[in-house]
């Protein structure tokens, strides 16, 4: 498209009229905050349905129990606590990052153009627009230059539209070609979208597979409560009837039977360590703006990098330009031209490098211009009987002209070396519609080079070492970009050099299983298209791959908002930033391990505590069923379940949660879990009811019993959790068992948990149930979880 250059209004408002606008309240700003309010993170660690059933069973107890009893409790407030504070703590270190990152706008005050928050900007605001930058307000284009605007965050359409004079603009779209400037007709609260880019900050929960498997064991325990409460009260009421007791006494059992049911603080616990892995990367310059990301990037296999600004610092710098017909001095003001709104890397790099004799004369014939497209990848301007244009070789040099191709193979010795080079051709004739002239005559070409990053090439080979493809995705010439991905030493999975392919050589059809096949048997894209970048992700996608996508610049948003796992870089666009997961502050290539790291141990440790947390849950439940069906009082009161859950659980899990796990991931988290959790709870459920009914004496010795055979069995499969051993995990083993003994051989302990001290007798029976339950959950953790996990590896 081709259109005038226009005057518009120099002046914009004035600062009177900014603060009359600003006294009124009529600025950019919303309630919408950069993270979750302090209220709303209280409100979900607090007021949750299982908080509310600890609560009423803590009211129960307080009314009609032991004041004792309602120690678990209090385990709900430590872990609510916990929680609060962790996600607080991620809170200050998110907003302050975010704060940094806000979006900006170039607002005309005075006459002068200056760079404000975006939140700053005022009705009547006029507003200039850049490529690159995203739309902050709604309003009304005052002037175009090619303008041409990317609606999908807010339509879906993916193709950008072009825009003159006249036409409205939205809050949340982006400029991907040529430059504008608009008046702002809607602020604030008043906009159509409040602001997409800051929406995308918002500290939101995403579904991630550790809580989609958590909650479908809760939903599940959800529905059993009630029933087994009626039934251990009506069982528990029966009993004590005929033993001379009450109702009361039946009903603190039945609340027993409960708390031991409740997988209470897995999911806070779930919550507190995203909240803490999200603050340690914050700490490394990784802003994590949705916290199940750093889990999703665990799962990834599949990663696409954008060149620029990725393998490459983004840096560009013109080695030489060669001039290959026509007046030296013509080409390079025609170029001063040509690269004068600098609003790309290639452009800025041509105008530094050009004499001032040469800038003098930029602009100085341009009648029209058509701004830079990566979908076009050219640019042009002229007058009515001629054209200039600057562009990719091998789509703006006509190779039928006599000559031209040995120049494009000279262009391929430039690429192939990992240069990256542009051409000058000139026509006699305008540019009509978007469509090159026919006869087109190479002026120049111009040879780029970029600054591959220090840290690309060992970052590349975690990745390999990690199982993880990489992919480099780029519009740049496909030989240039195998070169540069070559350097950083990029392979193919099997070792082999990278296998490279064109874009423009791909089918078009971007559904079609032949695309699909192309885009898993590459490694490096050249030419590559906004839209082909987009359907690359769902190519990806529909093979099962789990896919990251990094990138800087506005082409990749859609790209980046439709993969798993979106990774910004920070000295990208707004529009970039907004629609990513995770924005490297720094941009640093080099964090992407540490942020994968993280993600593996957060996914391979709860897996882990999950483990202890469920077989609780089904031990409890079998120790209400089978009580209730032989007719045998419950052996645990609701503050033994608390000693036997604080030290077998509660403790360890918040320590193992947050050791370091290198595992890689692998699928079929709630099914592993499931197979070493279900077996142990029926063993340690069993271990408790066989050591509780030989036990003879009072109740206190039965139950006394019956606690320290259990947790004797569950120490071992803590041992088993905590594999592979370290100094540090035996440490804690030896502290978990020595406070188990300990509870029952000091007074005060004891007579606090109405627990004995064992005689010898009963010692060699706890001891003898004890390491007969923790052989038979090795034995059951050999069978069920070690054949489940090697499913799960072919899977």
């Amino acid at each position: 498209m081709v259109t005038e250059v226009a005057s518009v209004d120099e002046r914009g408002l004035s600062t009177d009229e900014v603060f009359e606008r600003m006294s009124r309240g009529a600025v950019n700003r919303v309630k919408d905050r950069t993270s979750r309010s302090v209220a709303s993170i209280v409100r979900e660690n607090v007021f949750t349905l299982f908080n509310a059933i600890i609560v009423g069973a803590s009211i129960i107890v307080l009314l009609f129990g032991d004041l004792r009893d309602g120690i678990f409790g209090g385990v709900m407030v430590i872990n609510a606590v916990i929680g609060i504070m962790s996600e607080l703590r991620a809170k200050r270190t998110l907003d302050s990052l975010a704060i940094v990152d806000a979006p900006q706008a170039s607002v005309l005050r005075n006459g002068e153009v200056s760079v404000i928050p975006a939140r700053d900007v005022v009705l009547d605001d006029v507003i200039e627009l850049a490529l690159g930058d995203q739309v902050s307000v709604d309003g009304t284009v005052l002037a175009s230059a090619g303008l041409e605007i990317d609606e999908s965050l807010l339509t879906g359409e993916s193709r950008p539209v072009k825009k003159k004079e006249g036409d409205q603009l939205l809050a949340g779209t982006s400029v991907v070609a040529g430059s504008g400037r608009m008046i702002a007709t809607a602020v604030g609260e008043r906009v159509y979208a409040q602001g997409l880019s800051e929406q995308a900050r918002a500290f939101t929960r995403t579904i991630s597979e550790i809580q989609v498997s958590i909650n479908r064991v809760l939903q599940v325990v959800s529905v059993m409560l009630l029933p087994i409460v009626a039934l251990t009260f009506y069982s528990q009421n029966r009993i004590a009837g005929g033993l001379g007791g009450d109702w009361r006494e039946a009903l603190v059992l039945s609340v027993a039977s409960v708390i031991g049911m409740i997988p209470q603080g897995l999911v806070l616990l779930t919550s507190m360590n995203f909240a803490i892995g999200s603050a340690t990367l914050a700490r490394r310059g990784v802003l994590v703006q949705e916290l199940p990301a750093v889990e999703v990037l665990a799962r990834v296999d599949c990663l696409c990098l954008d060149k620029t600004g990725t393998l490459t610092t983004g840096g560009i710098r013109v080695r030489q330009i060669d001039v290959i017909s026509g007046d030296e001095a013509l080409i390079r003001r025609a170029l001063a031209t040509a690269s004068s709104d600098r609003t790309n890397a290639t452009a800025q790099a041509i105008w530094s490098f050009l004499d001032e004799d040469a800038l003098a004369g930029a602009q100085a014939r341009a009648q029209w211009n058509v701004p830079f497209s990566s979908a076009r990848k050219w640019s042009a301007w002229g007058t009515d009987c001629e054209s200039w244009i600057l562009g990719a070789p091998e789509i703006v040099i006509d190779e039928a002209v006599a000559g031209n191709a040995a120049l494009l193979e000279r262009v391929g010795g430039f690429a192939s070396s990992g240069a990256r080079v542009v051409a000058l051709v000139r026509a006699d004739s305008a540019v009509v519609d978007d469509e090159l002239p026919e006869a087109r005559e190479v002026a120049a070409i111009v040879v780029l080079e970029e600054d591959l990053r220090e840290d690309a090439a060992e970052t590349l080979d975690y990745f390999r070492s990690q199982g993880v493809h990489v992919r480099v995705i780029s519009g740049d010439n496909p030989t240039t970009v195998g070169a540069l991905a070559a350097q950083a030493g990029l392979t193919a999975p099997d070792g082999m050099p990278a296998r490279l392919m064109d874009a423009r050589d791909l089918p078009e059809d971007l559904s079609s299983e032949a695309f699909i096949d192309a885009i898993e048997k590459h490694d490096v894209f050249g030419r590559v298209t906004p839209e082909q970048k987009r359907a690359m992700v769902g190519a990806l996608q529909a093979r099962e791959h789990c896919v990251a996508m990094t990138g800087d610049g506005v082409n990749d948003a859609l790209a980046l908002k439709d993969a798993d796992l979106g990774i910004a870089m920070g000295n990208g666009t707004q529009a970039t930033k907004a629609v990513a997961q995770i924005v490297l502050v720094d941009s640093k290539f080099s964090v992407l391990p540490g942020v994968l790291s993280e993600g593996r141990r957060i996914i391979a440790n709860m897996e882990r505590v999950s483990s202890l947390f469920l077989a609780k849950t089904t031990y409890a439940a079998v120790l209400v069923i089978v009580t209730a069906l032989v007719g045998w009082r419950y052996p645990f009161l609701p503050r033994q379940f608390s000693y036997i859950d604080s030290l077998t659980i509660g403790i360890p899990a918040f320590f193992l949660a947050l050791w370091p796990n290198p595992r890689r991931y692998v699928p079929g988290f709630l099914k592993r879990t499931l197979s070493l959790a279900m077996p142990t709870g029926v063993i340690l459920a069993a271990a408790a009811l066989t050591a509780f009914g030989i036990a003879d004496g009072p109740q206190d010795r039965e139950s006394t019993a019956a606690i320290l055979s259990l947790m004797l069995g569950a120490i071992w499969l803590l041992v088993i959790t905590s594999r592979p051993l370290s100094l540090w995990k035996w440490v804690l083993l030896v502290a978990v068992t020595s406070a188990t003994v300990g509870g029952v051989l000091i007074p005060p302990v004891r007579h606090f948990f109405s627990t004995v001290a064992p005689t010898t007798h009963e010692w060699f029976l706890i001891l003898c149930v004890g390491a007969g339950a923790a052989l038979l959950i090795e034995v059951a953790q050999r069978i069920f979880y070690a054949r489940q996990f090697a499913r799960s590896l072919e899977q």
